[in-house]
C-alpha cells in the first residue's frame, strides 16, 4: 500500500474495500494506514488490523529466531536483546548478524542503533523515503525521551510539530505512541539510537541547546523531575542544583532511593553541591536514612557551610527550616537540641512544605526521648496521616510504628494491631520495604507476635528485621537505638540471650557515639540488667549475621567453590572460606548444605 502513489488507484481501492462480497476477503499490507474510511470498517466489524505491537516478537520468540541464526547466547543477553530491539523482528535479525559478524557475545547490549547494521537499514527502509525538513524534526527531537507537539515546537522554535507527529504515526516510521489521544510520542531505542548518532556527527554543538529548551518547557510546564534529567544533559549544573529538592523528595518517597543518589553524585561531580544548600540537606537526609553516615556528615557539612538564603522547592523563605530538620533527623546533639531543632523547623517550615510532617515526627521522638508520651502520640498522630498525595510514606511508617509501641506499652493490644497494619499498608503501597527505618515496623510486629503466642511469626519478623538492620545506623541515632532495643526485647524473650547481647552491644557503641538519647539509654540499662540474670534456653544467631557473612549467605545455595566465590565478590578465597565457616557457626550447622537448609527455614533465602 505504501507503494501506491496514483490518486485513481488508491480511490479505486477504497471503494473495493467497501463493497467485498460476501465469503471474501481483501487482504492489505504496507508500512502506513492504508487510505480506507478505516474508521468505520472498525465499527461495522469489517476490518482485523495487524498491527507492529501484533508483529512484535516475545522473549521466547526472539530466543528462537537467535537460535535459528545459530547465535547463541544466554538468557540474560536474550532479555537484552529483547529490551533493545522491543521485539521487532528485523532489529533482532540485525543483532543476529552483529554476533555473528564478531560482536562481543559477552556483552550483547553493546548493539545498539548507532551499529552500521542499524543504521544502513534503517537508512533504505525508512530515511530514504522522507523530505529533508522530517529527517531534521527526527534528529533534533531525538534528544528527547518522550515528546509532544508542543514540547517539540519549543524545543526546534517553531511551530507544527504536532501534525508532524501524526504523519510520522501513521507512517510507522519507528514511532510509538504513549496515549490514546496521539498526543505523546517516543522512538523505538534502535530507532533514537540512530538518530542521536546522527545528531552527534551532523550538529554536535547544538545538542545542549536542545536540551536547555526541552528543560524550560518542562519546568514551565511544572515537570521538574524530566526538567532535571534534561538540565543534566545540558551540562548546567547550577539550574540542575536549583531544582533536584522537589524530585529527589518524591524519588525518595516513591522508593527511587538510586534515582535521587545518582542525581546528587552527578551535582557533586559537577561541582554544583557547594552552591547548593537545599540539595545538600536532601542529599545529607536521604545518605542519614539510608545508612550511609560518613556521606551524611559530609553532605550536612556542605548544607551548612552553604549560602543562608536559597531558592527552596517547598517555598520556604530561608534554608534555616531546613538546616534545622537535617539537624534533628542526624540528632548529633542529643534529645533536648534535637527537640529545639525540630520546634524550629516546624514553626518556620512553609505552610505546604512536604518537610512539615517530618519535622513533627522528629519533634514527637524527641519528646519520646524526654519521657513525654502522652505529647509524643498526639505529634505522631500528626505525622502518621501522611496518606494524601505527597505525604512522606516512610515519616508516616514510622509514625504509626510509634504508636503501635506506645499503645503496647499501654497493653492496648487491639490499637497497636491497628497502627502497625495501617504503617504495613503503606509501607508496601509505597515500596518500602528495603529502606532502613522499616526495621522498626518488624520489630513491632515480632512484640505484637509473641503476645500473640506466635513463635514463628516473631522469628520471622526478626529475621527480616535483620536485613535491614546493618543499614540503620549512628546517623538516624534515635531510631536506630530505638530499633535496636525493641529486636533485644524479642530476643530476651525468644529466650536468645547471645543476639539480644550483640544488640545491646551495638546500642552501646551508637550511645558512645551519640549520647544524650534520653529514655533510650535508661530503656537499654534496664535490659542489660534482665540479660545479666537470663539464661538461655534456645540460641538463634542468624540475626548477628554480619554484612560481609549476608553477602558470602546467597553464594551458598550455588555450585561455585570458595575461589570462584571470591572471583565473583572480588574477596580472597580466604575470606570467604572463613565468613562461610562464621556462617555454619551462627547458623548451628555442620555443613554448606546444613547451613542453606537453616538459612531457608529463617527465611534468609528464598526457597
Amino acid at each position: 500500500m505504501h507503494a501506491l502513489r496514483n490518486r485513481e488507484c488508491l480511490a479505486a481501492l477504497s471503494v473495493l474495500a467497501d463493497h467485498v462480497p460476501v465469503g471474501s476477503r481483501l487482504a492489505l499490507a504496507g508500512r502506513s494506514q492504508p487510505p480506507l474510511r478505516v474508521a468505520r470498517l472498525r465499527a461495522e466489524g469489517r476490518i482485523l488490523e495487524i498491527g507492529p505491537g501484533d508483529l512484535s516478537l516475545d522473549r521466547d520468540e526472539a530466543s528462537l529466531l537467535l537460535r535459528g541464526a545459530d547465535v547463541v547466547v544466554g538468557e540474560d543477553d536474550v532479555a537484552e536483546l529483547h529490551r533493545r530491539t522491543e521485539g521487532w523482528p528485523a532489529g533482532l535479525s540485525l543483532a543476529a548478524r552483529y554476533l555473528r559478524e564478531g560482536g562481543p557475545l559477552a556483552g550483547a547490549a553493546a548493539f545498539g542503533g548507532d551499529h552500521r547494521l542499524v543504521s544502513e537499514y534503517v537508512e533504505a527502509e525508512f530515511l530514504a523515503r522522507i523530505s529533508h525538513r522530517d529527517r531534521v524534526f527526527l534528529t533534533r527531537t531525538a534528544v528527547l525521551e518522550r515528546m509532544c507537539g508542543p514540547l517539540c515546537d519549543a524545543v526546534l522554535e517553531g511551530c507544527g510539530s504536532a501534525g508532524v507527529l501524526d504523519d510520522l504515526g501513521r507512517s510507522n516510521l519507528l514511532l510509538v505512541p504513549l496515549d490514546r489521544r496521539g498526543q505523546w510520542y517516543r522512538y523505538h531505542h534502535l530507532f533514537r539510537d540512530m538518530l542521536l548518532a546522527e545528531l552527534h556527527r551532523v550538529e554536535p554543538g547544538l545538542i545542549p541547546v536542545l536540551h536547555r529548551r526541552a528543560a524550560q518547557w518542562h519546568e514551565r510546564n511544572g515537570e521538574p523531575a524530566e526538567a532535571l534529567g534534561y538540565w543534566m544533559e545540558a551540562g548546567a549544573a547550577d539550574a540542575a542544583g536549583r531544582l533536584v529538592g522537589a524530585p529527589a523528595f518524591a524519588a525518595y518517597q516513591q522508593g527511587r532511593v538510586a534515582t535521587a543518589e545518582r542525581w546528587f553524585r552527578w551535582l557533586e561531580d559537577h561541582g554544583a553541591a557547594a552552591n547548593q544548600p537545599a540539595a545538600a540537606v536532601l542529599a545529607a537526609m536521604i545518605s542519614a536514612l539510608t545508612g550511609k553516615p560518613g556521606e551524611a556528615d559530609r553532605w550536612a557539612v556542605a548544607a551548612e557551610q552553604a549560602a543562608a538564603v536559597a531558592s527552596l522547592p517547598d517555598g520556604s523563605a530561608s534554608i534555616g527550616p531546613w538546616l534545622a530538620l537535617m539537624r534533628a533527623l542526624m540528632c548529633r546533639n542529643g534529645a533536648e537540641q534535637m527537640r529545639a531543632d525540630a520546634e524550629l523547623a516546624a514553626g518556620t517550615m512553609a505552610a505546604g512544605s512536604f518537610w512539615r510532617d517530618s519535622a513533627t515526627l522528629y519533634l514527637g521522638m524527641a519528646h519520646l526521648m524526654a519521657g513525654d508520651t502522652g505529647r509524643a502520640d498526639v505529634l505522631f498522630e500528626g505525622a502518621g496521616t501522611a496518606g494524601r498525595p505527597g505525604g512522606p510514606a516512610v515519616g508516616a511508617c514510622v509514625a504509626l510504628a510509634q504508636r503501635s509501641l506506645l499503645a503496647i506499652a499501654a497493653r492496648d493490644w487491639a490499637a497497636a494491631g491497628r497502627h502497625l497494619s495501617q504503617a504495613r499498608a503503606l509501607a508496601r503501597d509505597a515500596n518500602l520495604a528495603d529502606y532502613p527505618p522499616i526495621t522498626i515496623l518488624h520489630a513491632v510486629a515480632a512484640r505484637i507476635a509473641l503476645h500473640e503466642a506466635d513463635r514463628p511469626r516473631a522469628l520471622a519478623e526478626v529475621t527480616r528485621a535483620q536485613r535491614l538492620r546493618s543499614t540503620l545506623t549512628y546517623a538516624v541515632p534515635h531510631l536506630a537505638v530505638q530499633a535496636r532495643i525493641e529486636l533485644a526485647r524479642c530476643h530476651l524473650a525468644l529466650s536468645d540471650i547471645a543476639t539480644a547481647r550483640i544488640l545491646l552491644q551495638e546500642v552501646t557503641e551508637i550511645l558512645t557515639r551519640r549520647p544524650g538519647l534520653g529514655v533510650f539509654a535508661g530503656q537499654a540499662a534496664d535490659l542489660r540488667s534482665e540479660l545479666s540474670h537470663a539464661r538461655s534456653s534456645f540460641t538463634l544467631d542468624a540475626s548477628a549475621l554480619t554484612t560481609a557473612e549476608l553477602r558470602v549467605l546467597p553464594m551458598l545455595p550455588t555450585h561455585l567453590s570458595f575461589r570462584e566465590m571470591g572471583e565473583e565478590m572480588f574477596l580472597s578465597p580466604h575470606t570467604v572460606k572463613s565468613e562461610a565457616i562464621s556462617l555454619y557457626r551462627k547458623l548451628g550447622a555442620s555443613s554448606r548444605n546444613q547451613a542453606v537448609t537453616r538459612a531457608r527455614e529463617l527465611g534468609l533465602l528464598d526457597g
